[in-house]
């Protein structure tokens, strides 16, 4: 259950302020229809993230724990100083209009969107540190569930009253205490 509630509470809070959170805003905004982006976003993030716990649960087999423990604690202390620059949605990353309709643009954009995204690199970390991975993307993508469902039906209400530098500077703290704590010096 650890790997779960850490993975729902890092992402959740990761996710504040960033471009996929932003992307659900632009979303909600344009389509003005909430059940079908919510599950386009999960279903995005279920299949994003599986791949990341995968990649994660890979990496495992294939660096020995003394390079794993390296590599994830620097990994994690990277992720603290990147969780210090905001993310701004570009263009290319909003939607034309919904020939697929918004479901279907609302998964492709999402998960499009999450490739490479903080979330995706926390899930990868997570899913390394865990054995647990089915856990740890559950925790994920309840996470990004957390942090995406109330901006698509609250919209900006939401975003202007969370201190978002706040937010971003409790995760940073977050992610460099798991880095130092993962690191081999500590044991």
């Amino acid at each position: 259950m650890d790997a779960f509630f850490l993975s729902t509470g890092i992402v959740a809070l990761a996710e504040m302020g960033d471009k996929t959170q932003l992307l659900a805003l632009v979303l909600a905004a344009r389509f003005r229809k909430p059940w079908p982006i919510v599950w386009g976003i999960l279903v995005a993030t279920l299949v994003n993230h599986a791949l990341a716990g995968v990649l994660g649960a890979w990496l495992t087999t294939v660096m020995g724990p003394q390079t794993l423990r390296w590599v994830l604690g620097l990994s994690f202390i990277a992720m603290a100083a990147w969780m210090l620059v905001p993310d701004r949605l570009d263009d290319q990353d909003t939607p034309q209009a919904p020939r697929l309709g918004i479901f279907a643009t609302t998964a492709i954009a999402f998960f499009l969107a999450e490739m490479g995204d903080k979330t995706q690199i926390a899930t990868v970390m997570l899913a390394a540190r865990y054995t647990d991975v089915v856990a740890v993307v559950a925790g994920t993508t309840m996470g990004m569930m957390l942090a995406n469902a109330p901006v698509v039906w609250l919209g900006e209400r939401i975003t202007r009253r969370v201190p978002l530098q706040l937010v971003h500077r409790v995760c940073a703290a977050l992610f460099f205490g798991l880095g130092l704590w993962a690191l081999p010096v500590w044991g």
